[in-house]
């Protein structure tokens, strides 16, 4: 099968090229022709929160990226619709998380597409975490230029409903990302990033915006019973905010010697030890519909804090797996606490790694094939 896949990859960084191209990897090793079209110009620089949308990393072998696509320009669309359409793809695959990449995408996909082609699009968000005016028009012209669905959590499937009744909507939780690299010792890990290996250690980790809660976790770390037992926390991502409020924060809440922050984006190569170093992944949203931190996560079997937001508590068994607490700080300090008292870490990991097994990406790409 010839198989397109439309939207954010190498040279471009952050979680949906590394899902692209995980999931370009994943089709060819099942024998499919896969090329993926990514943009040329992403996003305006105004419109980016980051210092670069570049990655620095190596360019990924084996697989065929062009870019071709610029997001603000209608007549790139259209000339970029009509080349891919000459390609005479089977069919057409677009992760979709943004309600401005609709017009350029449904555009192209609306021009690539031919009677013989079929078009889905894996759903992050169709209605996005910080709303602006004009985003259920602009998601809704993307929706109708595709055949079908999957979405990645539960909550997501319900939010489509406002936008189509009839086009299939079909869940499939997000595959682990098992591409930054093998497991590694704590030990190890610890001593990269010259961390104390003896250390007790929660984990931040992504790129921080104000929905995803870190101002919870950084109040959750002012606790008394936590300060005292010498559990620290590592902040590992770039600001896509206020960083200044953060940093008034951290400085109110006298925590700063709690705290291992490195607030620059994180490589794909350093991935793996931020994740190997830390006890206990804390995901400590106000807002989510699923999350590829939860599955970076479990490819490096460390169990998890998520609050009851969106599709997190789809994938983590509270109790099991980590816990499941509401999005406030006395919940997540509470469960801080428990995890490290309760000495539960062995027991969590090993739940951890039988709930792995059910994320493969060949289970993920078997559904898009269907």
């Amino acid at each position: 099968m010839k198989i397109i896949i439309i939207g954010t990859a190498y040279p471009f960084r952050g979680g949906i090229a590394s899902f692209n191209e995980r999931l370009a990897e994943e089709l060819i090793a099942m024998g499919h022709e896969v090329v993926i079209y990514t943009f040329t110009l992403q996003y305006p620089n105004f419109l980016f929160p980051g210092k670069t949308q570049f990655s620095d990393d190596p360019k990924p072998k084996h697989l065929k990226i062009i870019p071709i696509l610029n997001s603000v320009n209608p007549l790139n669309w259209i000339s970029s619709g009509l080349k891919i359409k000459k390609e005479k793809p089977d069919l057409i695959v677009s992760k979709f998380w943004i309600p401005f990449m609709g017009p350029s995408l449904g555009t192209v996909i609306r021009l690539a597409k031919s009677k013989n082609t079929k078009a889905i699009s894996i759903i992050d968000n169709i209605i996005p975490h910080e709303k602006r005016i004009g985003d259920k028009l602009l998601s809704g012209y993307f929706v109708r230029a595709i055949d079908k669905f999957i979405v990645m959590s539960l909550s997501v499937k319900e939010d489509m409903k406002q936008f189509t009744k009839t086009k299939p909507v079909i869940y499939k939780a997000h595959p682990i990302y098992d591409n930054y690299g093998e497991i590694m010792s704590a030990k190890k890990a610890r001593e990269y990033l010259n961390l104390d290996t003896e250390g007790k250690y929660v984990m931040f980790f992504g790129f921080i915006r104000d929905y995803k809660g870190l101002d919870l976790l950084l109040e959750a770390m002012s606790d008394k019973r936590i300060k005292e037992s010498g559990i620290k926390c590592i902040v590992a991502g770039e600001y896509y905010g206020n960083k200044e409020k953060y940093d008034k924060q951290i400085e109110e809440l006298d925590i700063k010697d709690q705290l291992i922050l490195r607030t620059d984006f994180i490589s794909n190569e350093d991935v793996k030890y931020y994740f190997c170093a830390a006890d206990l992944i804390v995901q400590p949203y106000k807002t989510a519909t699923q999350s590829g931190i939860s599955q970076i996560a479990y490819h490096f079997e460390k169990p998890m804090i998520v609050t009851n937001v969106g599709g997190l508590p789809e994938i983590v068994e509270h109790g099991k797996a980590g816990y499941v607490v509401e999005p406030e700080a006395p919940e997540i300090s509470k469960s801080i606490l428990d995890f490290f008292e309760g000495k539960r870490i062995n027991d969590f990991e090993e739940a951890v790694k039988r709930k792995k097994k059910e994320f493969s990406w060949r289970n993920f790409v078997q559904k898009i094939l269907e």
